[in-house]
Protein backbone atom coordinates (compact mmCIF):
# COMPACT_ATOMS: atom_id res chain seq x y z
CA UNK A 1 0.00 0.00 0.00
CA UNK A 2 1.26 3.45 -0.94
CA UNK A 3 -0.17 6.73 0.35
CA UNK A 4 0.36 9.97 -1.55
CA UNK A 5 -0.62 13.37 -0.18
CA UNK A 6 -1.63 16.21 -2.47
CA UNK A 7 -4.01 19.14 -2.55
CA UNK A 8 -7.73 18.38 -2.11
CA UNK A 9 -9.72 20.36 -4.68
CA UNK A 10 -13.05 18.54 -4.97
CA UNK A 11 -14.56 16.59 -2.02
CA UNK A 12 -15.74 13.00 -2.02
CA UNK A 13 -14.24 9.53 -2.25
CA UNK A 14 -13.67 7.39 -5.35
CA UNK A 15 -12.45 3.78 -5.26
CA UNK A 16 -11.71 2.19 -8.63
CA UNK A 17 -8.99 0.80 -10.86
CA UNK A 18 -6.64 3.40 -12.32
CA UNK A 19 -6.54 4.50 -15.92
CA UNK A 20 -3.27 6.37 -16.50
CA UNK A 21 -3.47 8.98 -19.21
CA UNK A 22 -0.33 9.44 -21.27
CA UNK A 23 0.94 13.00 -21.44
CA UNK A 24 -0.27 14.86 -24.52
CA UNK A 25 2.76 17.08 -25.09
CA UNK A 26 2.86 18.12 -28.74
CA UNK A 27 6.22 18.19 -30.50
CA UNK A 28 6.25 20.42 -33.55
CA UNK A 29 9.25 20.12 -35.83
CA UNK A 30 10.71 23.27 -37.34
CA UNK A 31 9.25 23.62 -40.84
CA UNK A 32 9.25 26.40 -43.40
CA UNK A 33 7.00 27.13 -46.38
CA UNK A 34 8.05 28.50 -49.77
CA UNK A 35 7.23 32.17 -50.52
CA UNK A 36 4.42 31.24 -52.89
CA UNK A 37 2.71 29.22 -50.13
CA UNK A 38 2.74 31.96 -47.47
CA UNK A 39 -0.71 33.35 -48.29
CA UNK A 40 -2.25 29.89 -48.23
CA UNK A 41 -0.54 29.14 -44.90
CA UNK A 42 -1.94 32.32 -43.39
CA UNK A 43 -5.39 31.29 -44.60
CA UNK A 44 -4.90 27.91 -42.89
CA UNK A 45 -4.10 29.79 -39.70
CA UNK A 46 -7.23 31.94 -39.95
CA UNK A 47 -9.41 28.88 -40.54
CA UNK A 48 -7.85 27.16 -37.53
CA UNK A 49 -8.41 30.22 -35.35
CA UNK A 50 -12.06 30.42 -36.35
CA UNK A 51 -12.58 26.68 -35.85
CA UNK A 52 -10.98 26.84 -32.39
CA UNK A 53 -13.18 29.80 -31.41
CA UNK A 54 -16.27 27.96 -32.65
CA UNK A 55 -15.30 24.85 -30.65
CA UNK A 56 -14.94 26.91 -27.48
CA UNK A 57 -18.31 28.59 -28.05
CA UNK A 58 -19.87 25.16 -28.54
CA UNK A 59 -18.16 23.94 -25.36
CA UNK A 60 -19.65 26.85 -23.41
CA UNK A 61 -23.16 26.16 -24.66
CA UNK A 62 -22.88 22.40 -24.20
CA UNK A 63 -21.68 22.52 -20.61
CA UNK A 64 -23.18 25.83 -19.38
CA UNK A 65 -25.82 24.29 -17.11
CA UNK A 66 -23.53 21.51 -15.88
CA UNK A 67 -20.50 23.64 -15.08
CA UNK A 68 -21.94 27.00 -14.02
CA UNK A 69 -20.75 30.55 -14.50
CA UNK A 70 -17.28 30.48 -12.92
CA UNK A 71 -16.24 27.60 -15.16
CA UNK A 72 -17.81 29.02 -18.30
CA UNK A 73 -15.80 32.19 -17.66
CA UNK A 74 -12.65 30.05 -18.05
CA UNK A 75 -13.65 29.19 -21.59
CA UNK A 76 -14.54 32.79 -22.30
CA UNK A 77 -10.93 33.54 -21.34
CA UNK A 78 -9.77 30.90 -23.84
CA UNK A 79 -11.84 32.56 -26.55
CA UNK A 80 -10.34 35.94 -25.63
CA UNK A 81 -6.85 34.48 -26.06
CA UNK A 82 -7.78 33.39 -29.57
CA UNK A 83 -8.99 36.91 -30.33
CA UNK A 84 -5.89 38.63 -28.94
CA UNK A 85 -4.89 40.98 -31.75
CA UNK A 86 -1.21 41.09 -30.78
CA UNK A 87 -0.94 37.31 -30.73
CA UNK A 88 -2.72 36.85 -34.06
CA UNK A 89 -0.54 39.58 -35.61
CA UNK A 90 2.62 37.87 -34.35
CA UNK A 91 1.51 34.52 -35.81
CA UNK A 92 0.90 36.13 -39.19
CA UNK A 93 4.28 37.89 -38.98
CA UNK A 94 6.12 34.62 -38.31
CA UNK A 95 4.42 32.99 -41.27
CA UNK A 96 4.84 35.99 -43.57
CA UNK A 97 8.27 37.35 -42.64
CA UNK A 98 10.03 34.17 -41.49
CA UNK A 99 8.05 31.73 -43.66
CA UNK A 100 7.31 29.39 -40.75
CA UNK A 101 4.58 26.81 -41.03
CA UNK A 102 1.40 27.66 -39.12
CA UNK A 103 2.07 24.79 -36.71
CA UNK A 104 5.61 25.91 -35.94
CA UNK A 105 4.54 29.56 -35.58
CA UNK A 106 1.89 28.53 -33.04
CA UNK A 107 4.36 26.33 -31.18
CA UNK A 108 6.96 29.11 -31.00
CA UNK A 109 4.50 31.77 -29.78
CA UNK A 110 2.83 29.55 -27.17
CA UNK A 111 6.09 28.01 -25.91
CA UNK A 112 7.37 31.52 -25.27
CA UNK A 113 4.15 32.52 -23.46
CA UNK A 114 4.09 29.36 -21.35
CA UNK A 115 7.75 29.70 -20.36
CA UNK A 116 7.16 33.31 -19.34
CA UNK A 117 4.15 32.31 -17.20
CA UNK A 118 6.06 29.49 -15.51
CA UNK A 119 8.82 31.94 -14.60
CA UNK A 120 6.43 34.18 -12.65
CA UNK A 121 6.62 34.27 -8.87
CA UNK A 122 2.84 34.42 -8.46
CA UNK A 123 1.49 30.86 -8.04
CA UNK A 124 -1.98 31.81 -9.23
CA UNK A 125 -0.62 33.22 -12.50
CA UNK A 126 1.73 30.26 -12.97
CA UNK A 127 -1.26 27.95 -12.89
CA UNK A 128 -2.65 29.73 -15.95
CA UNK A 129 -0.08 27.89 -18.10
CA UNK A 130 -2.64 25.07 -18.45
CA UNK A 131 -4.99 27.48 -20.18
CA UNK A 132 -2.35 28.43 -22.75
CA UNK A 133 -1.51 24.75 -23.30
CA UNK A 134 -5.21 24.07 -23.80
CA UNK A 135 -5.56 26.78 -26.45
CA UNK A 136 -2.33 25.75 -28.20
CA UNK A 137 -3.42 22.12 -28.49
CA UNK A 138 -6.83 23.17 -29.76
CA UNK A 139 -5.24 25.27 -32.51
CA UNK A 140 -2.87 22.45 -33.51
CA UNK A 141 -5.78 19.99 -33.68
CA UNK A 142 -7.71 22.44 -35.85
CA UNK A 143 -4.76 22.65 -38.26
CA UNK A 144 -4.51 18.86 -38.34
CA UNK A 145 -8.25 18.45 -38.88
CA UNK A 146 -8.74 16.42 -35.68
CA UNK A 147 -10.91 16.96 -32.59
CA UNK A 148 -10.23 16.65 -28.89
CA UNK A 149 -10.51 13.19 -27.41
CA UNK A 150 -13.06 12.76 -24.66
CA UNK A 151 -11.34 10.63 -22.04
CA UNK A 152 -13.68 7.82 -21.19
CA UNK A 153 -11.20 5.35 -19.75
CA UNK A 154 -12.88 2.27 -21.24
CA UNK A 155 -16.24 0.72 -20.46
CA UNK A 156 -15.74 0.24 -16.71
CA UNK A 157 -15.69 2.90 -14.03
CA UNK A 158 -12.16 4.12 -13.39
CA UNK A 159 -10.20 6.87 -11.67
CA UNK A 160 -8.11 8.93 -14.06
CA UNK A 161 -4.44 9.52 -13.25
CA UNK A 162 -2.57 12.12 -15.32
CA UNK A 163 0.39 14.41 -15.18
CA UNK A 164 -2.01 17.26 -15.83
CA UNK A 165 -5.44 17.89 -17.32
CA UNK A 166 -6.34 21.03 -19.17
CA UNK A 167 -9.65 22.73 -18.27
CA UNK A 168 -11.35 21.54 -21.45
CA UNK A 169 -10.09 17.97 -20.95
CA UNK A 170 -11.61 18.03 -17.46
CA UNK A 171 -14.90 19.52 -18.68
CA UNK A 172 -15.34 16.76 -21.26
CA UNK A 173 -14.62 13.84 -18.93
CA UNK A 174 -17.27 11.13 -19.16
CA UNK A 175 -18.41 11.29 -15.52
CA UNK A 176 -20.53 8.16 -15.94
CA UNK A 177 -17.25 6.22 -16.16
CA UNK A 178 -14.56 8.49 -14.71
CA UNK A 179 -15.50 8.82 -11.05
CA UNK A 180 -12.46 10.75 -9.84
CA UNK A 181 -9.05 11.97 -10.90
CA UNK A 182 -5.60 12.83 -9.60
CA UNK A 183 -2.82 14.83 -11.23
CA UNK A 184 0.86 15.48 -10.63
CA UNK A 185 0.53 19.25 -10.90
CA UNK A 186 -2.06 21.93 -10.17
CA UNK A 187 -3.31 23.89 -7.19
CA UNK A 188 -6.48 24.97 -5.41
CA UNK A 189 -6.94 27.95 -7.69
CA UNK A 190 -6.18 26.20 -10.99
CA UNK A 191 -8.91 26.24 -13.58
CA UNK A 192 -8.83 22.43 -13.69
CA UNK A 193 -9.67 22.37 -9.96
CA UNK A 194 -12.58 24.75 -10.51
CA UNK A 195 -13.98 22.50 -13.26
CA UNK A 196 -13.63 19.41 -11.03
CA UNK A 197 -15.69 21.05 -8.29
CA UNK A 198 -18.32 22.07 -10.82
CA UNK A 199 -18.57 18.47 -12.06
CA UNK A 200 -18.78 17.18 -8.50
CA UNK A 201 -16.16 14.45 -8.87
CA UNK A 202 -13.48 13.77 -6.20
CA UNK A 203 -10.10 15.18 -7.22
CA UNK A 204 -6.62 15.60 -5.79
CA UNK A 205 -3.89 17.61 -7.52
CA UNK A 206 -0.25 18.50 -6.85
CA UNK A 207 0.86 14.89 -6.24
CA UNK A 208 4.27 15.26 -7.90
CA UNK A 209 5.03 11.95 -9.65
CA UNK A 210 1.80 9.97 -9.28
CA UNK A 211 1.32 9.43 -13.03
CA UNK A 212 4.75 7.79 -13.26
CA UNK A 213 4.35 5.63 -10.14
CA UNK A 214 0.76 4.43 -10.59
CA UNK A 215 0.03 1.85 -13.29
CA UNK A 216 -3.21 1.34 -15.16
CA UNK A 217 -5.12 -1.39 -13.34
CA UNK A 218 -3.88 -0.49 -9.85
CA UNK A 219 -6.66 -0.18 -7.30
CA UNK A 220 -6.72 3.46 -6.20
CA UNK A 221 -8.60 5.43 -3.54
CA UNK A 222 -8.98 9.15 -4.21
CA UNK A 223 -9.93 11.08 -1.09
CA UNK A 224 -10.85 14.50 -2.46
CA UNK A 225 -11.86 15.72 1.00
CA UNK A 226 -8.52 15.17 2.73
CA UNK A 227 -6.17 15.21 -0.27
CA UNK A 228 -4.99 11.61 -0.15
CA UNK A 229 -4.43 9.06 -2.91
CA UNK A 230 -3.95 5.49 -1.71
CA UNK A 231 -2.55 2.95 -4.18
CA UNK A 232 -3.37 -0.76 -3.77
CA UNK A 233 -4.81 -0.36 -0.24
CA UNK A 234 -4.82 -3.21 2.24
CA UNK A 235 -8.13 -4.79 3.23
CA UNK A 236 -8.56 -2.79 6.41
CA UNK A 237 -8.01 0.55 4.61
CA UNK A 238 -10.27 -0.50 1.76
CA UNK A 239 -13.05 -1.43 4.18
CA UNK A 240 -12.66 1.91 6.01
CA UNK A 241 -12.86 3.98 2.81
CA UNK A 242 -15.80 2.03 1.41
CA UNK A 243 -17.66 2.93 4.60
CA UNK A 244 -16.60 6.58 4.23
CA UNK A 245 -17.79 6.60 0.63
CA UNK A 246 -21.22 5.29 1.66
CA UNK A 247 -21.41 7.95 4.38
CA UNK A 248 -20.51 10.71 1.91
CA UNK A 249 -23.14 9.55 -0.60
CA UNK A 250 -25.77 9.44 2.15
CA UNK A 251 -24.63 12.86 3.32
CA UNK A 252 -25.05 14.44 -0.12
CA UNK A 253 -28.48 12.78 -0.45
CA UNK A 254 -29.53 14.17 2.95
CA UNK A 255 -28.33 17.64 1.97
CA UNK A 256 -30.42 17.56 -1.20
CA UNK A 257 -33.53 16.95 0.90
CA UNK A 258 -32.97 20.29 2.66
CA UNK A 259 -33.57 22.24 -0.55
CA UNK A 260 -37.17 23.24 0.17
CA UNK A 261 -36.78 23.62 3.93
CA UNK A 262 -36.20 27.06 5.47
CA UNK A 263 -32.79 28.12 6.74
CA UNK A 264 -33.88 28.44 10.34
CA UNK A 265 -32.13 27.79 13.63
CA UNK A 266 -33.60 25.21 16.01
CA UNK A 267 -35.07 28.00 18.12
CA UNK A 268 -36.83 29.66 15.17
CA UNK A 269 -34.47 32.44 14.03
CA UNK A 270 -34.69 32.77 10.25
CA UNK A 271 -31.69 33.23 7.97
CA UNK A 272 -32.06 34.31 4.33
CA UNK A 273 -29.89 32.47 1.82
CA UNK A 274 -29.29 34.15 -1.53
CA UNK A 275 -26.98 33.13 -4.36
CA UNK A 276 -24.00 34.69 -6.14
CA UNK A 277 -24.21 34.36 -9.92
CA UNK A 278 -22.22 35.54 -12.91
CA UNK A 279 -24.59 34.89 -15.83
CA UNK A 280 -28.37 35.09 -16.24
CA UNK A 281 -28.39 31.37 -17.07
CA UNK A 282 -27.24 30.56 -13.55
CA UNK A 283 -30.25 32.12 -11.82
CA UNK A 284 -32.70 29.29 -12.51
CA UNK A 285 -30.36 26.53 -11.23
CA UNK A 286 -29.51 28.68 -8.18
CA UNK A 287 -33.18 28.98 -7.26
CA UNK A 288 -33.60 25.24 -7.85
CA UNK A 289 -30.73 24.64 -5.41
CA UNK A 290 -32.66 26.47 -2.68
CA UNK A 291 -31.64 30.12 -3.04
CA UNK A 292 -34.32 32.63 -2.10
CA UNK A 293 -33.04 35.20 -4.56
CA UNK A 294 -29.81 36.64 -5.97
CA UNK A 295 -27.62 38.57 -3.56
CA UNK A 296 -24.79 39.26 -6.02
CA UNK A 297 -25.31 39.50 -9.76
CA UNK A 298 -21.90 40.17 -11.30
CA UNK A 299 -21.99 42.17 -14.53
CA UNK A 300 -18.41 41.90 -15.81
CA UNK A 301 -19.35 39.08 -18.21
CA UNK A 302 -20.84 41.72 -20.49
CA UNK A 303 -17.33 43.00 -21.17
CA UNK A 304 -15.77 39.67 -22.12
CA UNK A 305 -16.84 39.68 -25.77
CA UNK A 306 -14.16 42.00 -27.11
CA UNK A 307 -15.97 45.33 -26.97
CA UNK A 308 -17.89 47.52 -24.57
CA UNK A 309 -21.60 46.59 -24.50
CA UNK A 310 -24.16 49.23 -25.37
CA UNK A 311 -27.12 50.14 -23.19
CA UNK A 312 -29.41 47.62 -24.90
CA UNK A 313 -27.01 44.74 -24.22
CA UNK A 314 -26.93 45.74 -20.56
CA UNK A 315 -30.71 46.11 -20.42
CA UNK A 316 -31.39 42.69 -21.99
CA UNK A 317 -29.11 41.00 -19.43
CA UNK A 318 -30.75 42.74 -16.46
CA UNK A 319 -34.27 42.25 -17.75
CA UNK A 320 -33.64 38.54 -18.19
CA UNK A 321 -32.31 38.38 -14.63
CA UNK A 322 -35.42 40.13 -13.31
CA UNK A 323 -37.65 37.71 -15.20
CA UNK A 324 -35.68 34.68 -13.96
CA UNK A 325 -35.95 35.89 -10.36
CA UNK A 326 -39.75 36.15 -10.68
CA UNK A 327 -40.24 38.84 -8.02
CA UNK A 328 -37.48 37.47 -5.76
CA UNK A 329 -34.64 39.71 -4.56
CA UNK A 330 -32.04 40.70 -7.17
CA UNK A 331 -28.92 42.68 -6.21
CA UNK A 332 -27.00 43.99 -9.23
CA UNK A 333 -23.41 45.01 -8.61
CA UNK A 334 -22.10 47.79 -10.81
CA UNK A 335 -18.91 47.25 -12.73
CA UNK A 336 -16.04 45.71 -10.82
CA UNK A 337 -13.53 46.34 -13.59
CA UNK A 338 -10.13 47.96 -13.47
CA UNK A 339 -6.49 47.80 -14.39
CA UNK A 340 -6.15 44.26 -13.03
CA UNK A 341 -9.18 42.91 -14.87
CA UNK A 342 -10.53 44.63 -17.92
CA UNK A 343 -12.65 43.28 -20.71
CA UNK A 344 -11.12 42.29 -24.00
CA UNK A 345 -10.55 45.29 -26.20
CA UNK A 346 -10.80 47.76 -23.29
CA UNK A 347 -7.81 50.01 -22.88
CA UNK A 348 -6.39 50.46 -19.40
CA UNK A 349 -3.13 52.03 -18.26
CA UNK A 350 -0.56 49.68 -16.76
CA UNK A 351 -0.27 50.09 -13.01
CA UNK A 352 2.49 48.95 -10.68
CA UNK A 353 -0.09 47.72 -8.17
CA UNK A 354 -3.51 47.45 -9.83
CA UNK A 355 -5.20 46.04 -6.71
CA UNK A 356 -4.54 49.40 -5.06
CA UNK A 357 -5.20 51.37 -8.22
CA UNK A 358 -7.98 52.45 -10.54
CA UNK A 359 -10.60 49.73 -10.26
CA UNK A 360 -14.29 49.21 -9.48
CA UNK A 361 -16.03 52.45 -8.45
CA UNK A 362 -12.84 54.44 -9.10
CA UNK A 363 -12.76 53.17 -12.67
CA UNK A 364 -16.42 54.12 -13.09
CA UNK A 365 -15.76 57.65 -11.87
CA UNK A 366 -12.99 57.99 -14.47
CA UNK A 367 -15.27 56.57 -17.16
CA UNK A 368 -18.60 58.31 -16.37
CA UNK A 369 -20.10 57.58 -19.80
CA UNK A 370 -19.49 53.84 -19.26
CA UNK A 371 -20.95 54.06 -15.73
CA UNK A 372 -24.05 55.96 -16.87
CA UNK A 373 -24.71 53.46 -19.64
CA UNK A 374 -24.89 50.68 -17.08
CA UNK A 375 -26.95 52.72 -14.63
CA UNK A 376 -29.52 53.61 -17.29
CA UNK A 377 -29.97 49.94 -18.13
CA UNK A 378 -30.27 48.86 -14.47
CA UNK A 379 -32.84 51.57 -13.78
CA UNK A 380 -34.85 50.68 -16.89
CA UNK A 381 -34.92 47.03 -15.81
CA UNK A 382 -36.09 48.07 -12.32
CA UNK A 383 -39.48 48.95 -13.84
CA UNK A 384 -40.09 45.22 -14.43
CA UNK A 385 -39.29 43.82 -10.98
CA UNK A 386 -37.47 44.46 -7.70
CA UNK A 387 -33.80 45.36 -8.15
CA UNK A 388 -31.24 46.62 -5.67
CA UNK A 389 -28.22 48.52 -6.95
CA UNK A 390 -24.87 47.82 -5.27
CA UNK A 391 -21.64 49.86 -5.56
CA UNK A 392 -18.32 47.99 -5.15
CA UNK A 393 -15.09 48.98 -3.40
CA UNK A 394 -16.41 52.00 -1.54
CA UNK A 395 -13.79 53.49 0.79
CA UNK A 396 -15.27 56.85 1.77
CA UNK A 397 -18.47 58.80 2.32
CA UNK A 398 -17.49 61.10 -0.55
CA UNK A 399 -17.54 58.18 -3.01
CA UNK A 400 -21.05 57.20 -1.95
CA UNK A 401 -22.31 60.74 -2.38
CA UNK A 402 -20.58 61.18 -5.72
CA UNK A 403 -22.13 57.94 -7.02
CA UNK A 404 -25.57 58.98 -5.78
CA UNK A 405 -25.27 62.29 -7.64
CA UNK A 406 -24.50 60.41 -10.88
CA UNK A 407 -27.42 58.03 -10.26
CA UNK A 408 -29.70 61.02 -9.64
CA UNK A 409 -28.54 62.62 -12.91
CA UNK A 410 -29.36 59.42 -14.80
CA UNK A 411 -32.80 59.29 -13.16
CA UNK A 412 -33.45 62.88 -14.28
CA UNK A 413 -32.51 61.95 -17.85
CA UNK A 414 -34.86 58.98 -17.82
CA UNK A 415 -37.69 61.07 -16.42
CA UNK A 416 -37.21 63.70 -19.12
CA UNK A 417 -37.35 60.92 -21.73
CA UNK A 418 -40.48 59.45 -20.08
CA UNK A 419 -38.71 56.12 -19.51
CA UNK A 420 -40.21 54.19 -16.56
CA UNK A 421 -38.00 53.07 -13.67
CA UNK A 422 -38.17 52.51 -9.91
CA UNK A 423 -37.35 55.94 -8.48
CA UNK A 424 -37.00 54.39 -5.01
CA UNK A 425 -34.54 51.68 -6.03
CA UNK A 426 -32.48 50.70 -2.96
CA UNK A 427 -28.83 51.73 -3.28
CA UNK A 428 -26.29 49.82 -1.22
CA UNK A 429 -22.55 49.29 -1.06
CA UNK A 430 -20.05 46.48 -0.72
CA UNK A 431 -17.93 46.64 2.40
CA UNK A 432 -14.65 45.21 1.15
CA UNK A 433 -12.12 47.87 2.14
CA UNK A 434 -11.06 48.17 5.80
CA UNK A 435 -11.71 51.93 5.69
CA UNK A 436 -15.36 51.28 4.84
CA UNK A 437 -15.73 48.79 7.69
CA UNK A 438 -14.27 51.28 10.15
CA UNK A 439 -16.65 54.08 9.08
CA UNK A 440 -19.67 51.78 8.70
CA UNK A 441 -21.53 53.92 11.25
CA UNK A 442 -21.39 56.92 8.87
CA UNK A 443 -21.98 54.93 5.69
CA UNK A 444 -25.10 53.30 7.16
CA UNK A 445 -26.80 56.70 7.22
CA UNK A 446 -26.31 57.11 3.46
CA UNK A 447 -27.28 53.74 1.98
CA UNK A 448 -30.08 51.19 2.09
CA UNK A 449 -27.96 48.08 2.69
CA UNK A 450 -24.46 46.65 3.17
CA UNK A 451 -23.00 43.55 1.55
CA UNK A 452 -19.71 42.42 3.03
CA UNK A 453 -17.22 41.23 0.42
CA UNK A 454 -14.87 39.19 2.56
CA UNK A 455 -12.57 38.12 -0.30
CA UNK A 456 -11.10 41.61 -0.64
CA UNK A 457 -11.76 42.65 2.97
CA UNK A 458 -9.54 39.85 4.25
CA UNK A 459 -6.76 40.35 1.74
CA UNK A 460 -6.70 44.14 2.14
CA UNK A 461 -6.78 43.92 5.94
CA UNK A 462 -4.09 41.24 6.20
CA UNK A 463 -2.03 42.38 3.17
CA UNK A 464 -2.28 38.88 1.68
CA UNK A 465 -3.03 37.98 -1.93
CA UNK A 466 -5.65 35.27 -1.50
CA UNK A 467 -4.66 33.38 -4.68
CA UNK A 468 -0.92 33.37 -4.02
CA UNK A 469 -0.02 29.85 -2.86
CA UNK A 470 3.22 31.12 -1.28
CA UNK A 471 1.29 33.06 1.37
CA UNK A 472 -1.97 31.09 1.32
CA UNK A 473 -1.70 30.13 4.98
CA UNK A 474 -1.75 33.83 5.91
CA UNK A 475 -5.17 34.37 4.31
CA UNK A 476 -7.21 33.86 7.48
CA UNK A 477 -10.90 34.82 7.58
CA UNK A 478 -10.91 33.87 11.28
CA UNK A 479 -8.16 36.38 12.11
CA UNK A 480 -9.18 38.39 15.20
CA UNK A 481 -8.96 41.64 13.20
CA UNK A 482 -11.40 40.32 10.57
CA UNK A 483 -13.92 39.12 13.14
CA UNK A 484 -13.88 42.50 14.86
CA UNK A 485 -14.35 44.35 11.57
CA UNK A 486 -17.32 42.11 10.75
CA UNK A 487 -18.90 42.85 14.12
CA UNK A 488 -18.41 46.58 13.56
CA UNK A 489 -20.21 46.45 10.22
CA UNK A 490 -23.06 44.20 11.36
CA UNK A 491 -23.72 46.24 14.49
CA UNK A 492 -23.75 49.49 12.47
CA UNK A 493 -26.34 47.96 10.17
CA UNK A 494 -28.50 46.84 13.08
CA UNK A 495 -28.35 50.26 14.74
CA UNK A 496 -29.48 52.05 11.59
CA UNK A 497 -32.04 49.49 10.51
CA UNK A 498 -30.40 48.48 7.24
CA UNK A 499 -29.89 44.95 5.97
CA UNK A 500 -26.39 43.51 6.18
CA UNK A 501 -25.52 40.54 3.99
CA UNK A 502 -22.26 38.81 3.15
CA UNK A 503 -21.38 37.80 -0.41
CA UNK A 504 -17.75 36.77 0.03
CA UNK A 505 -16.52 33.18 0.05
CA UNK A 506 -16.42 33.17 3.85
CA UNK A 507 -20.22 33.14 3.98
CA UNK A 508 -20.34 29.92 1.94
CA UNK A 509 -17.86 27.99 4.08
CA UNK A 510 -19.73 25.83 6.57
CA UNK A 511 -17.00 26.26 9.18
CA UNK A 512 -17.96 29.93 9.54
CA UNK A 513 -21.76 29.62 9.52
CA UNK A 514 -22.10 29.36 13.31
CA UNK A 515 -19.96 32.40 14.20
CA UNK A 516 -21.50 34.53 11.46
CA UNK A 517 -24.98 33.86 12.82
CA UNK A 518 -23.67 34.54 16.30
CA UNK A 519 -22.24 37.87 15.10
CA UNK A 520 -25.73 38.87 13.93
CA UNK A 521 -25.56 38.12 10.20
CA UNK A 522 -28.98 37.11 8.88
CA UNK A 523 -28.48 37.22 5.10
CA UNK A 524 -25.96 35.01 3.32
CA UNK A 525 -25.23 35.31 -0.41
CA UNK A 526 -23.22 32.30 -1.49
CA UNK A 527 -22.29 29.97 -4.32
CA UNK A 528 -25.31 27.75 -5.14
CA UNK A 529 -23.25 24.62 -4.53
CA UNK A 530 -22.68 25.52 -0.87
CA UNK A 531 -26.32 26.27 -0.02
CA UNK A 532 -27.12 22.79 1.38
CA UNK A 533 -24.11 22.80 3.72
CA UNK A 534 -24.86 26.26 5.13
CA UNK A 535 -28.51 25.34 5.53
CA UNK A 536 -27.57 22.10 7.31
CA UNK A 537 -25.44 23.94 9.87
CA UNK A 538 -28.05 26.67 10.36
CA UNK A 539 -30.81 24.13 11.08
CA UNK A 540 -28.59 22.25 13.55
CA UNK A 541 -27.92 25.06 16.04
CA UNK A 542 -29.70 27.57 18.25
CA UNK A 543 -29.00 31.28 18.24
CA UNK A 544 -27.80 31.07 21.82
CA UNK A 545 -25.27 28.39 20.88
CA UNK A 546 -24.00 30.57 18.03
CA UNK A 547 -23.62 33.56 20.34
CA UNK A 548 -21.73 31.43 22.86
CA UNK A 549 -19.34 30.39 20.08
CA UNK A 550 -18.69 34.06 19.28
CA UNK A 551 -18.10 34.85 22.94
CA UNK A 552 -15.52 32.06 23.04
CA UNK A 553 -13.63 32.93 19.84
CA UNK A 554 -13.39 36.56 20.89
CA UNK A 555 -11.16 35.37 23.74
CA UNK A 556 -8.73 33.85 21.23
CA UNK A 557 -5.79 35.90 19.96
CA UNK A 558 -4.73 33.50 17.20
CA UNK A 559 -6.52 32.61 13.94
CA UNK A 560 -5.34 29.00 14.03
CA UNK A 561 -6.82 28.51 17.47
CA UNK A 562 -10.10 29.98 16.22
CA UNK A 563 -10.12 27.80 13.10
CA UNK A 564 -9.40 24.62 15.07
CA UNK A 565 -12.21 25.42 17.49
CA UNK A 566 -14.68 26.21 14.68
CA UNK A 567 -13.64 23.13 12.70
CA UNK A 568 -14.41 20.92 15.69
CA UNK A 569 -17.84 22.57 16.07
CA UNK A 570 -18.60 22.03 12.36
CA UNK A 571 -17.27 18.45 12.43
CA UNK A 572 -19.92 17.49 14.98
CA UNK A 573 -22.63 18.61 12.55
CA UNK A 574 -21.16 17.54 9.20
CA UNK A 575 -18.27 15.12 9.86
CA UNK A 576 -18.28 14.09 6.19
CA UNK A 577 -16.70 17.44 5.21
CA UNK A 578 -14.24 17.74 8.06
Amino acid sequence: MQVKVGIPVSPGIAIERAFVLEAEEPYIAERFVPPEAVAAEQQRLERALEQARAEIRELQERYREVLGGETIQIFRFHEMLLRDADMVQELHRLIGAEQLSAEYAISRVFRRKIQAIRALRDEYLRQRDADFQDVERRLLRALAGTTQREHKGGEEEVVLIAHDLTPSQTATLDTSRIVGFATDVGGRTSHTAIVARALGIPAVVGLGTASAEIASGDLVIIDGTRGRVIVNPDEETLKEYRARRRQFIEFTRDLAELRDLPAETRDGHRVTILANVEFPEEIGPALEAGAEGIGLYRTEFLYAEGQEPDEEAHFRAYLRAVEECDNRPLVVRTLDLGADKVGAGMAAPREANPFLGCRSIRYCFQRPELFKTQLRAILRASAYGPIKLMLPMIASLEEVRKAKVIISDVMDELEQSHVPFDDRIPIGIMIEVPAAALIAEFLAREVAFFSIGTNDLVQYTLAVDRVNERVAELYQPAHPAILRLLLTVIEAGWRHGIEVSMCGEMSGEAIYTIPLIGLGLRTFSISPGTIPEVKKVTRSITLREAEEVVDRIFTFSDARQTDNYLREKARRIIPELF
